[in-house]
């Protein structure tokens, strides 16, 4: 006999669930509270960090906003007298984000609960979504919702490439989310992989320890002779974004389509012998990496440094993933289940994009919400207008 979800009695109820406190999340949860609806009651905000700050709570200590990709204000964020532009340039951009990230869910009372580990979104009655969650003290929790806005970002969801022998390397192997601080490789051999600006910052911080690395990218980096990525090259990156989003493909790396800035810092390493890169190697051995011609280079540790991919296990029980792997996307919104919305995904992942996706998001989320009856609270969404997008 078939039966129906899974009902329980412990289930909380609420009308929007957002998942993810980092840019994108608190983006949402702005324009959300903007529109009327009440924090803790209307939408739930469920983050897994253990504190504020998204992402940037888990980088390493070494780096600096200044030589970080830009971090863009949240909305609302000049009402407390914040702004990343004015921000401490010597302190941990980590510390930086984090501060100003507490300070905002406190002035705007959004009430983001954590950590909350998110392990699956699926079905339950009356068309609504269960979110399935473990507590800090790993305790379970249902929570039912006529909306998810997942904004989960990619941190949690490190690529890493397989090469012939890489399960035999004797040395360390690690991803940029494991990264954490030069000194741990004074004096090795290490050799990094990748073509981005985490690549990069890796290698000249190795070089202060006196590691000996070798950098190898899959493709010749592009340099431009720019400071800072161009407003048609940023552009012409989030139009591929989009394209590949709404068709369901796997979104394409943003540095394949952008470059990376020649930037004096940049520059100097070049100069100095640090930054020149080397064709991808073709196989690990145990104490180092052998490349197409033969050569071999030993290594006590290779870094990943090779991006990361959007973090969607939870989603997997609603069955998204299109034939080609991706997830269609348009403007936010899952075109598969108008129950969904994707905050910070393909062209919104940059801090800029995702601020302007939280107005959009909002605004479809309160809409979505008019045309159905929540079995918790009967009244009609009332909206109000918000501040139109930078």
């Amino acid at each position: 006999m078939a039966v129906g979800p899974e009902v329980r009695e412990d289930t909380e109820r609420t009308r929007v669930v957002v998942i993810g406190a980092g840019q994108a999340g608190l983006s949402v949860a702005y324009y959300l509270r903007r529109l009327g609806l009440q924090p803790g009651s209307d939408f739930v905000v469920l983050d897994r960090g253990p504190s504020t700050g998204g992402a940037w709570q888990f980088r390493w200590r070494a780096l600096r906003l200044g030589t970080a990709h830009r971090v863009n204000d949240l909305p609302g964020m000049a009402d407390l007298g914040l702004s990343f532009e004015t921000a401490d340039r010597s302190a941990p951009a980590k510390d930086v984000v984090s501060d100003y990230y507490d300070r905002y869910e406190r002035f705007y009372d959004l009430q983001v609960r954590r950590p909350v580990d998110v392990r699956a979104v699926d079905e339950a009655q009356d068309h609504a979504l269960t979110v399935r969650s473990l507590d800090g003290a790993g305790l379970p929790h249902f929570l039912d919702t006529e909306i998810v806005v997942n904004a989960t970002g990619t941190w949690g969801s490190p690529f890493r490439p397989w090469y012939p022998g890489r399960d035999s390397f004797a040395g360390r192997q690690l991803t940029t989310a494991e990264y954490t601080d030069a000194a741990e490789f004074a004096g090795q051999d290490v050799v990094v992989v990748g073509g981005g600006t985490s690549a990069i910052g890796f290698l000249l911080e190795l070089e202060k320890v006196e590691a000996h690395t070798t950098w190898v990218t899959r493709r010749p980096v592009d340099w431009f002779d720019q400071q800072e990525l161009g407003v048609e090259m940023g552009a012409a990156a989030v139009a591929e974004q989009d394209e590949a989003a709404r068709a369901g493909f796997a979104l394409p790396s943003i540095v394949s389509g952008t470059g990376v800035p020649l930037s004096r810092r940049n520059r100097a390493g070049i100069d100095r012998g640090i930054l020149v890169e080397h064709p991808m190697f073709t196989s690990i051995e145990p104490d180092g990496v052998r490349f197409v011609d033969g050569t071999f280079r030993r290594a006590d540790a290779i870094l990943w440094a090779t991006g990361f991919r959007p973090e969607l296990r939870h989603l997997a029980p609603l069955k998204l993933r299109s034939g080609d792997g991706g997830l269609v996307v348009a403007r936010g919104a899952s075109q598969s289940d108008p129950r969904l919305f994707f905050a910070g995904y393909g062209p919104q992942a940059s801090t800029i994009g995702a601020n302007r996706a939280g107005r959009v998001i909002a605004r479809q989320v309160l809409l979505a919400l008019s045309t159905r009856r929540s079995p918790s609270r009967q009244a009609p969404v009332r909206t109000r207008d918000v501040d139109p997008p930078a």
